[in-house]
């Protein structure tokens, strides 16, 4: 697993391109089948897919918490362009929190020179000083959470090399992300409402 993270964080630029590219194909050719114009198209590729369609975009979901390369607020469009403000949230929520969870998992697991090399050292300096008081840092990470513009995917790796539980970090994640998706998911849905674009 670490050397398979090493190697994500060594080609992160290449990956980054990579899954721009495919991001823009898949919604280009979504587009020109008339998935984001049409809601009897949309909601027929979705009850042909079944549970398949969920189940992905909730892994899709977990990954890029895992990977940080593209930002969470990508995979919320796609959440709430094709399940809806309150399901996409749902979904959203469920695929972001397992990938939270697996994130510190990898970081507990792996330790230091890992994070540091997912996070960057940048970031990494930046704020392991709070490391030093695991109570401010605890504290800290429960706001950071809680924000909508936070570097969520990387608080949880740094949160991997502190001293939280697993179970107190599970109940910030669980508690604090509801927030900031909601925000996310119901902003995006009033916004493709009023263009009408979905």
């Amino acid at each position: 697993m670490k050397r398979f993270m090493e190697w994500i964080s060594d080609h992160r630029r290449m990956i980054l391109y990579i899954s721009l590219l495919g991001v823009i194909v898949l919604t280009g050719y979504w587009y020109q089948a008339g998935i984001f114009t049409d809601k009897q198209k949309l909601q027929a590729m979705l009850d042909s897919s079944g549970i398949i369609a969920p189940l992905l975009f909730v892994i899709v979901q977990a990954v890029q918490v895992i990977i940080p390369i593209l930002p969470g607020a990508v995979g919320c469009v796609y959440g709430v362009a094709f399940f809806g403000a309150v399901m996409g949230f749902v979904y959203n929520y469920v695929g972001i929190c397992i990938g939270s969870v697996i994130a510190f998992l990898i970081s507990r697991a792996c330790g230091k020179g890992l994070t540091e090399k997912i996070t960057s050292k940048k970031f990494y300096s930046k704020y392991s000083k709070y490391l030093l008081d695991q109570k401010l840092f605890d504290r800290i990470f429960a706001i950071l959470i809680f924000l909508p513009v936070a570097p969520d995917d990387f608080l949880c790796y740094l949160a991997g090399v502190s001293k939280m539980t697993l179970k107190k970090f599970t109940v910030i994640i669980l508690l604090g992300k509801p927030a900031a998706i909601l925000l996310y998911s119901m902003g995006l849905y009033k916004a493709f409402d009023m263009l009408r674009i979905f």
